[in-house]
């Protein structure tokens, strides 16, 4: 057994007394708990004999705000039993606490059964002293489910039952076109999506385990899934040429993207969305986005920027929107990127939106940010909420070193600021390609921080794989560390450009064939790079879970698939072309096969399009 246990997320305090601590054979039984999953978890079963009890869990029962992390504190306490069966007990003011302390203590047994005998005993975990207490009393998951990949109800449930093991207790799933809309049947029919009944089953879920599932449906940009479909296209604010600039990249773009802000008609729809979306969950928030609507002005919005300015015209429509949600009961927040960027927005939006701060990059001015919101609130307070990324898309690998920076700049400013939560987004632009087991694992990293904000920067990896993937050897964790920086050094400006959001190997692979490279330097850079994928390839541990392994192969496909690629284009003629396009179509085969495992047949083939885009042109 470990000296140190392995823990996801990092408790604040934890003592070891040196003594170690059979636990029973014969099952465990919990005293004064809640009929909570966790005691399933456990393997235990609650009695109310504390004689017997090898658990006791103690509430002081007192109130707390909720943005309080006091009401989610715990102590566990593991000592030989005296006299008695009690081996473990939890003291917390309320059961949010004791809750968490059970997770703990589930992961702690989980190390026991997997650890080879030792002191005599089959079972047993070290004698302890845990204090915890979180950083962010609300610590967020968004997952992306718009962008091609909505997960099956099953695969959902396993996410929400890792996210509660991980200490979470808010998720958010973010829609433009996958909630089954009634009246628009023509925007989601071939999407997959989510019913109103899976959303209610699915919040059932979440709040059984604690967890508070809140609705994300984008209410003004993004919406070109709708703006594209004839019946739609005249609320669309443009149908022609604008550019995509948030301040680091600038792209020329056409076609529909945000609803028209002052076109009634547009509050129409999002009542109806709203309307029917918010009565299928409890939660008092919903996300209503309204992010990077950078085409407001550039069509029928036009003249009313010109007289208003763009502030005012986006703001008054933004405060529309919040009303509707205010409406049904709810408390509205918002991406807050647009109002940073024309402060005089802030002082026009109602107080109660909650300003999501977003930005995926280490150096994403958080703290800026926040100090912006706070002066421009002149002394009110505007709820904040940190909402760093997992790095995950636009990669194939992750981008370790961008993730673990971004996150721990978004929770040092959130600590600094009193912000209210810390939300940890899981986007799918481009086909939702990156494979799960990357994206949990970048999960786990953003819970850790949330949780234990001052031990940001000591991520325990083998624990995350350890306790999310059934990976006895804690070894697929750090194995999917050194992946996410194989190709760093082509990304991050030392060679040429300066990649944001996305690595080399995936930016690369997503160049036109004959188009002059810029990405990474010369050949030689891309040649090391293909050995070290290779000699890492061949060190992909060996676990139990077929599946996992299964997506890091196929990931490790793609990268071979991108560096290969881009020998080619760089003249390295021992890459064969026929050969790329054979590994291509054989990803795109296989990038199906994974994707039904976990998600629904709807947006595949969208997805698929990308790999297939690449597998022609390597045959012509």
């Amino acid at each position: 057994m470990n000296a140190a246990p392995l823990l996801i997320p990092p408790p604040r305090s934890l003592r070891l007394t040196g003594e170690v601590v059979p636990l029973p054979a014969d099952g465990l039984k919990v005293c004064g708990a809640g009929a909570w999953p966790e005691i399933e978890r456990l393997g235990a079963q609650r009695v109310e004999d504390a004689a017997g009890a090898h658990i006791l869990v103690r509430l002081t029962g007192e109130r707390f705000e909720e943005r309080s992390t006091r009401g989610q504190a715990y102590r566990l306490t593991i000592a030989p039993p005296a006299g008695g069966a009690c081996f473990a007990r939890v003291e917390a003011h309320h059961e949010m606490g004791a809750r968490h302390a059970l997770r703990t203590l589930i992961q702690l047994a989980r190390c026991a059964r997997d650890a080879k005998p030792r002191h005599g005993y089959a079972w047993a975990v070290h004698a302890m002293t845990i204090d915890d207490e979180p950083s962010f009393a609300l610590r967020g998951v968004m997952l992306d489910i718009s962008r091609d990949r909505v997960p099956t109800m099953e695969m959902l449930f396993e996410i929400i039952d890792h996210l509660a093991a991980m200490k979470i207790n808010h998720l958010q799933l973010y829609m433009e076109h996958t909630f089954a809309y009634a009246g628009h049947e023509e925007v989601w029919r071939h999407a997959s999506p989510m019913t109103p009944d899976e959303v209610r089953a699915l919040d059932a879920h979440a709040a059984k385990h604690g967890i508070e599932l809140a609705a994300n449906q984008n209410c003004f940009g993004h919406l070109t899934r709708w703006l594209e479909r004839p019946r739609y296209a005249p609320l669309a604010e443009t149908h022609g040429e604008w550019v995509f600039d948030n301040g680091q990249v600038r792209v020329p773009r056409s076609g529909p993207f945000s609803l028209c802000p002052v076109d009634p008609r547009s509050l129409q729809l999002v009542g109806d969305w709203l309307g029917q979306l918010l009565p299928c969950l409890q939660s008092p928030r919903v996300n209503v986005g309204c992010d990077e609507t950078f085409d407001v002005g550039t069509g029928r919005s036009r003249e009313a920027v010109e007289q208003r300015g763009r502030a005012a015209v986006y703001a008054q429509y933004v405060n529309a929107v919040a009303a509707i949600a205010r409406a049904h009961g709810k408390t509205p927040m918002f991406w807050a990127d647009i109002a940073l960027r024309e402060p005089r927005a802030l002082e026009m939006l109602e107080g109660d939106l909650a300003a999501l701060v977003w930005g995926y990059e280490p150096d994403a001015p958080f703290d800026e940010w926040c100090r912006v919101i706070r002066e421009v609130a002149g002394g009110e307070s505007r709820e904040v909420w940190m909402c760093p990324g997992t790095s995950a898309w636009r990669s194939i690998t992750g981008r370790t070193r961008e993730r673990r920076g971004n996150l721990i700049a978004a929770a040092r400013a959130g600590l600094a600021h009193g912000a209210a939560g810390f939300l940890i987004t899981e986007w799918g632009d481009h086909g939702h390609r990156q494979q799960w087991p990357i994206a949990l694992h970048a999960l786990a990293d953003g819970a850790s921080v949330a949780w234990n904000a001052d031990a940001a920067e000591r991520f325990d990896a083998a624990a995350a794989s350890f306790h999310l993937m059934n990976d006895a050897s804690g070894r697929i964790g750090p194995w999917i560390e050194t992946l996410g920086d194989l190709d760093l050094a082509l990304r991050d400006g030392s060679m040429g450009e300066r990649l944001l959001n996305a690595t080399a190997l995936y930016s690369d692979l997503h160049e036109p064939i004959d188009a002059k490279p810029h990405i990474g330097g010369d050949a030689a850079n891309w040649q090391r790079l293909s050995a070290e994928l290779r000699r890492h390839g061949e060190s992909l541990p060996t676990i139990g879970d077929e599946l996992v392994r299964d997506e890091l192969s196929h990931a490790l496909d793609v990268c071979r698939l991108a560096a290969d690629r881009a020998l080619m284009r760089r003249g390295a003629i021992e890459v064969k072309r026929r050969d790329l396009a054979v590994l291509a179509r054989r990803i795109v085969d296989e990038h199906r096969r994974l994707w039904l495992r976990r998600s629904r047949p709807g947006g595949l083939n969208d997805s698929c399009r990308y790999y297939l885009m690449i597998a022609e042109e390597l045959e012509r």
